[in-house]
């Protein structure tokens, strides 16, 4: 009797152990008080989460679809967050559309997106530490992570900056700490981070006031952000050393500014000694007034941003030289103020560059490719590199070309190309190619005093002239691949939803950091 009681007694006790054993929802190693999860939405059926069955049980997953089937989550970019479920405090579900990707590129540009989604929903619920779900993608999620809270809040009052603090965040996956795949996870991750920061590098340079951000300012900050990093190398040039070579376009801009002018040389060198470089070179005008041909008042203030090609290529000798890529690169930033003075350059003036044609000033708001040239001769000729790209907020015509989904290509190699477009399909960034012809710079050569003028026949053409005057100052150009890059379309963001932040963008730096990925492929 006696042991009869006993073992019913223990059977009683085991039912109430079992009773009390609690059930597992989500694997959360990481404490996140907030999840981001993906969802399909099919047209003619119900939602479903991406995440694997080892990160979340099944009756989590059904009473999940269940919340979302009633609450109408049924097409690309919905968002729904629910409550205190298994221990978390936020779950944000975002739909990635009706079923799986078919490309990587489209994996990753679907991870960004949802990623930036569900951060915008999350962020004013009081989230801290957010896991992200990568099932879709990890390199796409962490990018849309980094990108996504984005701001320039340093110039405002604490309040207002205690208001924006960037939340932690993560992968959340389902593979142990000590695991291969987990060691891929947090190596994909950490690149998406880079690629994001990279890009929020140049949205900084570009989104400073221009009283901030000078030749002298943007120097130095650059000269510490590369600080520290391996096989970088920043050098600045002043005005005596760019009066000694013979660099006369760029000073005939600067002339008219205060602010003394500054070459910012940078040498990253990730490959082997003796390989040819590849160069960069990046419009710098860190304010455009137009100089003597004065721009209208209105939009005047975005004219900060008309350094965006050197914050562009400083963004992406950052990101390249954080993933410490194995290749050789040198970018040059010729960086000036295009003012209004007594020492302005006027229009009817003639100048020589530095490869010795002289170029008769039209127009002194046509002062991007004079800059260029001088900076693009230099790299061209001093260091035979194997490419080089500029980049420039160049023409307005760009704008009304394309707008601000592409960014314009004027190339002649149609290698260098393809190479291009790859990185811009893969990164979601896209360029377009645009004719390169000597057509356009005939126009150009039309002047009584000098071998060129800078300013052709106007709007008219206007991106495809300045491409061709660009070409005359490319040393060996039938030797050297070439691209000139105008970003003047997508210089701004009128967006305020995802990862495309209201403001000043900073593309294409991630397509720039993706090229250079793939010339070591």
């Amino acid at each position: 009797m006696f042991r009869l009681n006993r073992a019913v007694n223990r059977q009683c006790f085991l039912r109430q152990r079992q009773q009390f054993v609690p059930k597992r929802l989500f694997s959360n190693i990481n404490n996140y008080d907030s999840l981001i999860l993906n969802a399909y939405t099919p047209k003619n059926g119900k939602p479903s989460l991406i995440a694997s069955s080892k990160d979340i049980s099944n009756n989590t997953r059904q009473a999940i679809e269940e919340q979302l089937g009633i609450s109408n989550f049924k097409k690309l970019g919905d968002v729904r967050t629910i409550y205190n479920v298994g221990g978390v405090s936020r779950v944000t579900i975002v739909s990635v559309g009706e079923e799986q990707p078919k490309t990587l590129a489209e994996e990753q540009e679907a991870a960004r997106k949802a990623t930036a989604l569900g951060l915008q929903a999350l962020k004013p619920l009081g989230a801290k530490r957010v896991g992200v779900d990568v099932s879709m993608n990890v390199q796409g999620a962490a990018e849309g992570s980094v990108l996504s809270q984005f701001s320039f809040s340093k110039l405002k009052s604490p309040t207002a900056i205690e208001k924006e603090d960037n939340i932690e965040m993560g992968p959340w996956a389902s593979v142990s700490a000590a695991g291969s795949a987990n060691s891929s996870i947090n190596k994909d991750w950490e690149t998406g981070q880079i690629y994001g920061a990279s890009q929020n590098v140049a949205r900084m340079l570009m989104t400073a006031p221009a009283n901030l951000m000078t030749p002298k300012l943007f120097s130095e900050e650059i000269a510490y952000l590369l600080a520290g990093l391996e096989n970088v190398e920043v050098i600045v040039r002043d005005e005596d050393w760019v009066r000694r070579k013979n660099m006369n376009a760029f000073l005939s801009v600067a002339r008219g500014s205060d602010e003394p002018l500054r070459l910012l040389e940078i040498h990253y060198k990730g490959g082997k000694e003796g390989d040819r470089c590849h160069g960069l070179v990046g419009k710098g005008i860190t304010f455009d007034s137009g100089g003597i041909s004065l721009k209208p008042s209105n939009g005047l203030a975005l004219m900060k941003g008309d350094m965006g090609g050197a914050a562009t290529v400083a963004g992406a000798l950052y990101g390249i030289s954080k993933l410490q890529l194995p290749i050789n690169m040198i970018a040059m930033l010729p960086l000036c103020e295009n003012m209004p003075s007594g020492k302005a350059s006027k229009p009817g003036d003639v100048i020589k560059a530095m490869n010795g044609k002289s170029i008769e000033i039209l127009d002194t708001d046509a002062e991007g490719r004079l800059v260029l040239a001088d900076a693009l001769y230099y790299l061209s000729s001093e260091y035979s590199p194997e490419s080089m790209i500029d980049l420039a907020t160049l023409t307005g015509a760009m704008d009304v070309a394309l707008g601000d989904v592409y960014a314009g290509v004027f190339t002649n190699c149609d290698k260098l190309w393809n190479s291009l477009e790859k990185a811009g399909k893969q990164t979601s960034d896209p360029f377009w190619r645009m004719p390169l012809d000597d057509g356009y710079v005939e126009e150009m050569k039309d002047s009584l005093v000098a071998d060129l003028n800078n300013l052709g026949k106007g709007r008219s053409g206007g991106a495809c002239s300045a491409a061709a005057f660009l070409k005359e100052f490319v040393a060996d150009v039938n030797k050297t691949a070439w691209a000139h890059i105008d970003i003047a379309g997508v210089m701004e963001s009128s967006s305020t939803i995802g990862y495309n932040i209201k403001g000043m963008s900073g593309r294409p730096t991630r397509s720039l950091i993706e090229y250079a990925r793939n010339l070591i492929n």
